[in-house]
């Protein structure tokens, strides 16, 4: 079946032409078109066309987008969505003057949520987690990555990765699962590190490769969680067990783990909040998408990552919420654009390149997702705006109407026209 996207106001196709990303100014081209259509089949894009051959051609179905934007589906690289629990009384402590790492060597923090998760049935997380990918799809995203990480010990890591599984059987939307295991040490390891990174090594990831329960391995490198040398001899196993690496680094401190990341050539490095000015110039021919992760910054009240000096540096850099219960309770995608533009110094064209073909590449999924190239996934988020700037200038407003996934419609606002 052919299904045209009929004369929308603007596509925005963030055309790579076949590299897959962008990097430093080249993300500012968006492949921006006016007057032109879009003809999907079986789940892929057929063919961009000028509205004036219209009707020259014969489709099977037709939805008008007169007035509104296409965007490709937008590609959320980096959250915490699988946990239980709330930390809303942590958020009181940080408001009293606390700060993240302090709560944190207390008990509360990562393993506030994992007892949490440890409490909580398969068919309660399951229930748990439906709402909030409910929402991510109702903002345009059609690519979603889960992390595990609050289970912290075999049976409960085990336990986050099936959920996710089995969540990416429910929705249509690509799940993308991780293996964060590596998230901090549980209170049962605290006077036993080696034990507790030995059951990383020699059982999880082995078990997590086996039953492909994870594309990637993450690892929290920082000085309340895995030193560098830690986190190189974890990364070691996972990539001999065919799991691609990602890596949390220089959020709070600058220990190494960048190097370590970008050595290892890990798929992306992630939060970068305090990276040193000469560590910038490493991204320059790197492949390692820089993730960033502003809502933290926003919600920590913290430094926010040099994107501004990373993109002139010619990086590769992409954006996501890091949606979690402790560090940024953010899962307004919208926000984060805004922030990004208004806390990053991120120019706009900059930023959709960020959450969409970079956010792709940073999951290893640019070749078929990210952009709007004949080919490529059909999936589409659609936006009732007159200019793509307003996605950002309405601060953490939804503009989605639909959202569009293999060439299917699989969320349509209440009410919407189209």
């Amino acid at each position: 079946m052919v299904t045209l996207l009929k004369q929308p106001k603007q596509i925005i196709t963030i055309d790579s032409n076949g590299k897959n990303h962008k990097r430093g100014s080249e993300m500012n081209d968006i492949g921006l078109l006016e007057n032109h259509s879009l003809l999907i089949e079986n789940g892929k894009i057929k063919k961009i066309i000028e509205n004036s051959s219209i009707a020259k051609s014969n489709f099977d179905n037709e939805i008008d987008l007169i007035d509104k934007i296409i965007l490709p589906g937008l590609i959320e690289c980096h959250t915490h969505t699988a946990f239980a629990g709330s930390r809303s009384e942590e958020f009181r402590l940080k408001l009293q003057g606390i700060d993240y790492e302090e709560i944190a060597k207390k008990g509360g923090g990562i393993t506030n949520t994992m007892r949490a998760v440890r409490k909580s049935s398969f068919d309660e997380l399951i229930e748990i987690i439906k709402p909030r990918i409910d929402y991510f799809i109702s903002q345009g995203i059609t690519t979603l990555e889960i992390k595990s990480g609050y289970g912290l010990s075999f049976y409960d890591e085990i336990k986050l990765l099936q959920v996710i599984k089995e969540l990416n059987k429910i929705y249509s939307i690509d799940i993308v699962p991780t293996f964060l295991g590596a998230h901090t040490f549980p209170p049962e390891y605290k006077n036993d590190n080696a034990k507790y990174i030995d059951m990383i090594t020699s059982e999880l990831i082995p078990y997590v490769s086996k039953n492909k329960l994870a594309y990637f391995c993450d690892v929290f490198c920082e000085t309340t969680a895995f030193s560098a040398e830690q986190t190189e001899a974890i990364f070691n196993v996972a990539a001999d067990n065919g799991l691609k690496l990602k890596l949390h680094t220089e959020q709070f401190n600058s220990i190494g783990g960048l190097e370590v990341a970008l050595k290892m050539n890990a798929v992306s490095a992630d939060h970068l909040e305090v990276l040193k000015k000469e560590q910038i110039d490493l991204f320059a021919e790197s492949e390692t998408t820089a993730v960033l992760l502003p809502g933290v910054s926003f919600f920590l009240d913290y430094d926010y990552a040099p994107a501004r000096e990373l993109i002139d540096a010619n990086a590769i850099v992409a954006l996501a919420t890091d949606y979690n219960p402790g560090s940024s309770h953010i899962s307004n995608f919208q926000l984060i654009m805004s922030l990004a533009a208004l806390k990053m110094g991120m120019t706009i064209e900059e930023i959709l390149t960020a959450v969409t073909l970079n956010a792709a590449y940073a999951l290893d999924l640019s070749e078929t997702l990210g952009s709007i190239e004949v080919g490529k996934n059909a999936d589409f988020s659609i936006f009732a705006a007159s200019d793509y700037s307003e996605l950002v200038y309405n601060i953490g407003k939804n503009l989605n109407i639909m959202t569009i996934k293999k060439g299917e419609i699989i969320y349509k606002q209440e009410g919407s026209e189209t």
